[in-house]
């Protein structure tokens, strides 16, 4: 059989991520996971980002109209990281200073999570896989209308060849071995996922060791 599909995973010191129009106005408009639920996974992706070291852009589109500031949470996460508020561009591709800043950092793995999943995700995900980058869209941790919508555009955007994945999926796939740190990445996801504590709380009492 001949060789048809080549895995080339997610690497932290490739991977850049792109947090796209997480807006308090258009939030509000993600009916497709419940507001704890996908802010839960928002805040997660993020945390993940940070665990990793991965180089963050924040970008925002029309900001004094109704999509509204940037969610609080991630500006207080990376104070540090490039925040391109965008005037108007509704593809962020669109956006040369969104753009300059990817490019800045060197790096081929774009992951990619926004509101709307058809719009603020898929216009620059399918932009930047024309340009030459490997595209990774985190499911969990963008939201639209209803699954209808958003089936339709991960149908489009896996046919462009972008890379479908959850957070947790991210994460695993960064992170490679457990023994490069299980309590570290093991205190994140029990932070966000409340059913991996039993996992941990089983963990400490093997090692003999108090829970946090």
């Amino acid at each position: 059989m001949s060789k048809t599909f080549t895995y080339n995973r997610l690497s932290r010191d490739d991977a850049v991520l792109l947090l796209v129009d997480h807006q308090a106005g258009l939030i509000s408009l993600v009916q497709d996971f419940s507001p704890n639920e996908f802010k839960n996974n928002v805040l997660a992706l993020a945390a993940c980002g940070r665990y990793f070291k991965l180089p963050t852009i924040l970008t925002t589109s029309f900001e004094e109209g109704p999509n509204g500031p940037l969610v609080p949470e991630l500006k207080e996460m990376f104070p540090d990281s490039p925040y391109v508020a965008r005037p108007g561009n509704i593809n962020a591709w669109d956006n040369e200073d969104f753009v300059n800043a990817i490019r800045a950092t060197g790096r081929s793995q774009l992951i990619i999570a926004g509101v709307v999943t058809e719009v603020c995700v898929a216009f620059p995900a399918l932009s930047a896989i024309e340009a030459g980058y490997e595209v990774f869209v985190v499911t969990d941790a963008s939201g639209t209308f209803n699954e209808v919508t958003r089936n339709a555009a991960w149908l489009r955007m896996q046919a462009a060849g972008v890379q479908i994945m959850s957070w947790f999926g991210v994460a695993c796939e960064l992170h490679r071995d457990w023994r490069n740190d299980i309590e570290g990445l093991g205190a994140l996801f029990s932070r966000h996922l409340p059913n991996y504590r039993n996992l941990m709380t089983s963990y400490f009492t093997l090692v003999g060791k108090q829970g946090g």
